[in-house]
Order: structure tokens, then sequence, then C-alpha cells
């Protein structure tokens, strides 16, 4: 009697469901079964995003090696990728990575987690929370007292709603394990940090006409182009969510942001992260942190890998020999442009496309 039949996402499942089950034991994490049920589910939604980019989990561009790292993550976090709403996403970037002393560039699932999968953190690792309420959509005309302490008195805050308006705050109540009851308040204004964050983030390749490859950039160049971006980015930070609508800006901002049918939904999920990434966590295991910061900073976990791949080590521009005038310093390169810009991936060519950091739903 023959093999039963498996579908190949089957196959797909039953290679990785084990190897995560065994890593995340031999780190003294239990993967019960509803852990079980999310890795499945993140391996139904990668391979989603890869036959929308006509990718198979064999191809030679495809990097597998963190796919197994996001796997765990999701796994030891919690988190349901067949959730409603979401708890996390994936999407496809190019990522180029060294290989002995040649650059090569590769197609490689990255993973982000969702508003839903902040609350679904927070209510499963929270430290000391015992229940975590639905939020509240504070809009523009609503009645709205803000919370007031009198000496160790608490007076919670008041909210009569009326549906009208953009939602200029949320409010988190959250029961903690002493049975008190604390209201955690993200403004709409705060949001402004995030933008220019993002838009940062976007500009990473951008040379402003300086130059056609910032790879290539000298240290001159690099200046000039530091200092355009400044500009770009205080003028940005003085018109705050202004800045959404300036069509000069809008070049550095992703669509998700600007575009007037997402932008509320952007703008209230970043309130509600602002307000859930700040309450403590207790994971149980240093090694579930690591995964959780890796993926809620990964500015951090970037600087981390660097610091490990690069420890002792440090890159210097030698000065062209053929220079008919001295070289008055020594000039370094940072290893920080090593990692590939952000972006949805474009699989055509060698030369990987400049994308922006938009998150990209599945």
């Amino acid at each position: 009697m023959g093999e039963p039949f498996q579908t190949g996402l089957a196959k797909i499942t039953n290679t990785f469901a084990p190897m995560i089950e065994s890593q995340l034991m031999n780190n003294g994490v239990n993967m019960d079964q509803y852990s079980k049920q999310c890795v499945i589910n993140a391996i139904s939604a990668i391979n989603t995003v890869l036959d929308g980019k006509g990718i198979t989990w064999s191809d030679e561009q495809l990097d597998r090696n963190n796919i197994t790292e996001i796997l765990l993550r999701v796994a030891s976090l919690k988190l349901n990728a067949s959730a409603s709403p979401k708890e996390v996403f994936f999407q496809l970037r190019n990522v180029k990575i060294k290989v002995g002393d040649k650059d090569i560039w590769k197609k490689q699932i990255e993973m982000g987690i969702e508003g839903d999968g902040n609350d679904a953190i927070l209510a499963n690792f929270g430290r000391n929370v015992s229940k975590v309420y639905p939020y509240w959509l504070v809009r523009e005309h609503d009645q709205f007292v803000y919370p007031k302490f009198r000496g160790v008195e608490y007076e919670p805050p008041e909210w009569s709603p009326t549906g009208q308006g953009e939602v200029i705050r949320i409010v988190y109540p959250i029961l903690h394990t002493d049975k008190t009851l604390h209201y955690y308040i993200s403004e709409r204004a705060d949001v402004v940090k995030n933008l220019i964050a993002h838009m940062n983030n976007n500009m990473m390749n951008e040379t402003f006409g300086v130059c056609q490859d910032r790879f290539k950039a000298t240290t001159d160049q690099k200046k000039q182009i530091a200092v355009k971006k400044s500009e770009v980015l205080k003028r940005a930070k003085e018109l705050g969510l202004g800045a959404l609508d300036e069509p000069d800006l809008q070049q550095y901002i992703s669509p998700a942001w600007s575009e007037y049918q997402s932008r509320e939904s952007m703008l209230i999920r970043k309130m509600r992260n602002n307000i859930v990434k700040k309450i403590p966590k207790d994971f149980g295991s240093a090694f579930v942190e690591m995964l959780h910061d890796d993926v809620i900073d990964p500015d951090y976990a970037e600087v981390r890998r660097e610091i490990n791949e690069n420890a002792n080590t440090e890159l210097i521009d030698i000065p062209d020999s053929t220079a008919t005038q001295p070289l008055k310093e020594e000039t370094y390169t940072s290893t920080s442009e090593s990692k590939s810009p952000p972006g949805d991936e474009d699989i055509s060519g060698d030369d990987p496309q400049i994308e922006s950091n938009d998150e990209v739903l599945f």
C-alpha cells in the first residue's frame, strides 16, 4: 500500500512543523496545539505570497534560512495569520547576502505584526495583565474627559461617543492582575513621529540627484545626501500630518499612508501600536523575548546582526594610488549599507529595484 497523497503545501508543512517544535523544545518552550495551528496558517499565508510572485519553495532565489526563524516567531508569540482582523502579515523583499567575498541578492520573506497581533501578544504576555478590554476610538466630536489623579486616588476617563469626526485618540482599558483598571491613551498628533520614521526609511536609497547609486557615493556625496534628507524630514516635521497632502513629500510616503481610503486605517493602527508596544511584557523565556524584539524593533535587530557579523572588523576606503594630492584623513565606510533597501520585491533583473517600505497585506 502506497503512501497517502499529500499536496505540495502539506509536504512543506510536514517539513517545517517538526523542525519548529524541536527547536522550541530545545530552548525550553513548549509548543501547544494553538502554536502548531499558527505555524500551519503562517506556512499557508507565506505560500500565498510566494505564489503571487511566481516563486516556489524550492526556487534558488528564495532564502529559506529566515523562514524557519519567522515560523519560530509565529509559534512562540502565538500569532495567527488566519485570524480576522489580521494579526501578522508577510511580504517578499530583495536582500543582499554576503557569500564568501561576494554579495548576492536573494528573495527573502519578512514578517510584520498587525495591530491585532500586538493586542494578542499583550493579552498573552503582558506583565500583570489580566484582561485587555476593547479599545475606545475617541473621535473629534466626542465628549472626552481625561483621567485624573488626586494623590494616590485615580479618576478614570469619561467618554460619550458621537461617531462623528476623525479618530483623535485611542484608549485601552486594561485590567491588571491586582484588579486595578488602567487606561492607556495614544494621541493622533503623536503619529507624526511614526510618519517621520517611515519617510526616513523610504529615503534610504534616495540620492536627490547627487549621484546615481548611494552604494557608490563618495564621502562628500554622502554628506550632501544627508543634508538634503534632513531638510525633507524637517519640513515634514513642521507640517505634521499635513505632510501627507504635500505632493513633493508624497514621493517618500507609501500609498497606505497618503491615500485617502487607507490613511485613516493606518493612523489608527499606528496609534494602537504606540500604546500596546510600550506596555511591559513578560515572555517567560529569553529566547521568546529575543524573537519578539527582532520583529518589534527591526532597527535594533539589524544593529545586533551587524555587530555579530562585523565585530572587530573595519572597512576602510583606500585612496586612489594615482591621486596627486595626499589624503588628509582616513575615510571609513559604514557597513550598514550592506542590506538591501526595504520594500516589496521585484524579481526581474539582476539589479534590485528600490521599493517603498509599505506594509503589504495579504
